[in-house]
């Protein structure tokens, strides 16, 4: 169960969120979930997970690849919120964690009591609509929040619209 959100109560603000990956469709949602925070006077978080590493054996190795994955994670989201600024003008808050997708993105949500909204684009791949929305559909309490997916084929002009 989720904390009470704090969005309405004064001194706080609704946060959209979009999930930051290496997708095509991330963008999408980036788009739209910042459109919507700023048409509402509210905030955008863009969030990156980084999956968890298996590997044991060796600390160094280990320490290399989760820095090496860090890196990679902060370009990413860096790249995202640089399009957010520079399209919609918004200023998004970045958060990057290391851990199960599922369990991060709640573990956000709860951290944060101002974000009410998860938005998610789903992709035009032919093995499915990406990670995840998959992960949404193939269970019936993925998430904790409203979640808000981006069917494939809006193009900018297209959500722009819709926020």
């Amino acid at each position: 169960m989720v904390s009470k959100r704090l969005s309405g109560e004064a001194g706080h603000r609704r946060k959209f969120m979009a999930i930051v990956d290496d997708t095509p469709e991330c963008s999408r949602a980036v788009r739209y979930a910042g459109r919507r925070a700023k048409n509402s006077n509210g905030g955008l978080v863009l969030c990156y997970v980084i999956p968890e590493h298996d590997v044991q054996q060796w600390i160094g190795v280990q320490e290399f690849m989760r820095a090496e994955a860090r890196e990679e994670a902060e370009a990413i989201v860096n790249k995202a919120a640089e399009a957010a600024r520079e399209s919609i003008g918004v200023e998004p808050e970045i958060v990057i964690r290391e851990g199960d997708r599922s369990d991060e993105i709640n573990a956000v949500v709860e951290d944060d009591r101002d974000i009410a909204i998860l938005v998610l684009a789903a992709g035009a791949a032919k093995d499915g609509p990406g990670p995840l929305v998959s992960l949404l559909a193939g269970r019936g309490k993925a998430f904790t929040i409203p979640v808000t997916v981006l069917p494939d084929g809006l193009d900018d002009a297209d959500i722009d619209a819709l926020c």
